[in-house]
């Protein structure tokens, strides 16, 4: 037992150095996985768990956006392990939004969809988000203000109005992702967005667009004249 937990202590060491000198980019997504479990699972081999997950699940986006209880029933996950994988898009979307927070600012409507559409990978259900800008298009603030689609619950509009408040915002982008994987306007989202837009102008914020995302594609209801 002692040999065998060397021999993996030893096979760590060099996937870390490995990682060190060349990044992921020398990695093929079975040893991507193999480095990660190694993080949540102490003493016992992770090569055998990360061909279980691609095994089952096809491939590695499909791994990391797979429900943690889908993960534990691969042989050799354990909870840590599965929380660490599925924590992994959400880590990526926060990286992103808080790099665009400190450096970018979003002078076009095409570069507030770009980052939009980033926040919306990997997501299942249907969401609204909101992106918060400043007089000179620099990012406030970016969340998630909404679940379930504009058409069931419509656009939570006091919400929204009061965190482009509470953030002193000058104008705001609104987002919100059809599953069906079908980006075009609905009438529902269409007169949900005009009363969104009323409620904004009282308090002097202006909705510079309302943005339906459907898998990578989206529609801007400002280029389409609806806004």
């Amino acid at each position: 037992m002692e040999g065998s937990a060397n021999i993996h202590a030893g096979h760590r060491q060099r996937l870390y150095e490995s990682y060190r000198s060349a990044g992921l980019d020398g990695f093929p997504d079975l040893v991507v996985l193999e480095l990660l479990l190694t993080f949540a699972i102490q003493r016992r081999e992770t090569n055998t768990i990360a061909h279980g997950l691609l095994e089952r699940f096809g491939a590695l986006y499909a791994v990391f956006e797979a429900p943690t209880e889908s993960l534990l029933q691969v042989p050799g996950m354990t909870q840590r392990a599965a929380v660490l994988l599925h924590m992994q898009p959400q880590l990526w979307k926060r990286y992103a939004a808080s790099r665009a927070a400190d450096t970018r600012l979003f002078p076009t409507r095409a570069d507030c969809a770009k980052f939009i559409l980033s926040q919306f990978r990997g997501a299942r259900e249907e969401q609204v988000h909101m992106l918060c800008l400043d007089a000179k298009c620099k990012l406030l603030d970016y969340r998630k203000v909404g679940e379930g689609s504009v058409n069931s619950t419509l656009l939570p509009i006091r919400k929204i109005v009061e965190t482009a408040l509470a953030v002193n915002a000058s104008s705001v982008v609104i987002a919100h992702n059809h599953t069906s994987g079908i980006a075009l306007p609905s009438r529902e989202d269409i007169s949900a967005t005009d009363l969104l837009q009323t409620a904004l102008q009282c308090v002097d914020v202006q909705l510079i667009d309302h943005i339906i995302v459907a898998d990578e594609d989206y529609v801007s209801l400002k280029d389409s004249g609806l806004l």
